[in-house]
């Protein structure tokens, strides 16, 4: 084997992985003084931030936005050169397609759960609505250390609530299963207002107050002119431009503890790095195949985590032959039986898509959710189909598009099942054990790019001798909101 980092002793630092995580984290460290490669398996970087083009337009083909009440994106955003390209959505008005229409969202809702029963009028049945009433009846519902979403939602509000408003909404952060997801986890506003009231729309109200009393301004979520996919690539260029170096196609093969100098040996193919630190920042199977020599207590858990897979069509019209409803987009509950879950009306929600195009429409899709594979099986032709299909059914589009592109997330979304919390504090427990070494990324505290971000900060914080960002994301996730519509 060829070694071609020698150890100097002054901070030399593998990430491993190239995603929004990886190079926070390569770009936190060189703020530090580290020196710092980075080495990717795939082609590129960005992981689920992907840039891409449809007739002439750019648009993302992965994640498209990201929350702006938390600080760490954008904060990065603007660190890399980005702040003139930041872009609220231009209309954050979207619709539930559910029974037959499209309805208009709801507001006043925690991740689709009401303050009071009179927030869903519209959306749920008059029995729907009568349940939610019912909530402040009941005796207390205990959660313990953990409980999931939808069964303590429907036990409280009855299952309407749950498979109207809230299932759609989480399957759009996760495409998972809300009678699955864990709400200490995924939900931890609600987590902490069920453990201290009785009544959940109560606690709601609670949080809401809480929320008012702040007094937050500006918008919910941002965009970037160009896409959110350009966030990664100006993080790497920084990086670069900072002494970093990042490696693509250079699938790490092994990592082992070097205790004669404290350090690890790293392996790709016949390269060798021998470095100070090693930040992991895989996805969670890749991860646990990393970690099972040296922490095999933090591999056997990180094996656990599920994945879910989907897939984004992205359609593009002539604007003069396609008519939508007004709004950003549409979520769809999955127990209407529909087969797309969202679409996000691309051109109306961002200003910039809209400026840059003004004679195309480009809308997109997302299909399939966690355990869901059949619509998978199908060819690009096919989930093209489909999706025109719902969406002629939904809003009236029977236009022929001028282009369309299927991008496929094969295990794509980490699933937080009940317990993801405890599962997640004993792999930082077994990491703890070895010097050196820290994990980030979408398997640990949030799938959100803040999320992310904020793990990549606290991993690097850790292999600094501060545990403080890691106890506390690992006491408190951050929770992934859902951005309107087909995220």
């Amino acid at each position: 084997m060829r070694e071609v980092q020698a150890r100097a002793g002054t901070g030399q630092v593998i990430v491993i992985g190239a995603g929004i995580a990886g190079l926070a984290a390569a770009h936190r460290l060189l703020e530090r003084g580290a020196r710092v490669t980075v080495l990717e398996a795939s082609d590129r970087v960005g992981g689920k931030l992907l840039p891409g083009e449809i007739a002439g337009a750019r648009v993302d083909l992965g994640a498209e936005s990201m929350l702006a009440r938390r600080p760490e994106a954008v904060a990065l955003a603007r660190e890399v050169g980005l702040a003139d390209r930041l872009q609220p959505p231009a209309t954050a008005t979207a619709s539930i397609w559910t029974r037959g229409a499209l309805r208009p969202m709801p507001k006043g809702h925690v991740m689709g759960v009401p303050g009071t029963a009179a927030a869903l009028s519209g959306l749920l049945s008059d029995e729907g609505l009568a349940r939610i009433e019912r909530d402040a009846e009941l005796p207390r519902t205990e959660v313990g250390d953990d409980v999931a979403v939808g069964e303590y939602v429907a036990e409280r509000l009855g299952r309407e609530v749950v498979d109207r408003l809230v299932e759609p909404l989480l399957g759009g952060v996760y495409a998972g299963d809300a009678y699955r997801i864990s709400m200490r986890s995924a939900v931890p506003q609600l987590f902490e207002a069920a453990s201290g009231h009785t009544s959940l729309t109560e606690g709601v109200r609670e949080i809401q107050a809480k929320a008012a009393a702040a007094q937050q301004t500006g918008p919910v979520f941002m965009g970037l002119q160009g896409g959110v996919g350009t966030l990664p690539l100006a993080v790497a260029e920084s990086v670069r431009a900072g002494g970093g170096e990042i490696l693509t196609r250079t699938p790490v093969t092994e990592l082992r503890r070097t205790p004669a100098d404290g350090g690890w040996r790293v392996v790709s193919g016949v390269r060798v790095w021998h470095a100070d630190a090693v930040v992991v920042a895989a996805p969670a199977p890749a991860a646990a195949g990393l970690l099972r020599t040296e922490s095999p207590g933090a591999a056997a858990e990180l094996g656990g985590i599920e994945y879910a897979s989907m897939a984004l069509v992205t359609l593009a019209y002539r604007r003069a032959e396609a008519a939508l409803p007004d709004g950003s987009g549409f979520l769809v509950p999955p127990v209407d039986g529909r087969t797309i879950k969202a679409s996000t009306f691309a051109s109306r929600k961002w200003g910039w898509i809209a400026d840059e195009n003004p004679d195309l429409l480009v809308l997109r899709t997302s299909v399939g959710r966690y355990a869901e594979t059949e619509i998978l099986d199908r060819d690009d032709t096919e989930l093209v189909d489909v999706s025109r299909h719902d969406l002629k059914a939904a809003t009236g589009l029977d236009a022929t598009p001028v282009a369309t592109r299927v991008t496929r997330w094969d295990d794509g979304l980490p699933q937080y099942p009940v317990g993801h919390h405890a599962r997640v504090a004993r792999v930082r427990e077994h990491i703890a054990a070895l010097p050196g070494i820290a994990v980030c990324g979408a398997p640990y505290d949030g799938v959100g790019i803040p999320a992310c971000i904020a793990s990549a900060h606290a991993a690097v914080d850790q292999i600094h001798g501060d545990l403080r960002g890691v106890q506390e994301l690992t006491a408190h996730p951050v929770q992934s909101l859902h951005g309107g519509a087909g995220e």
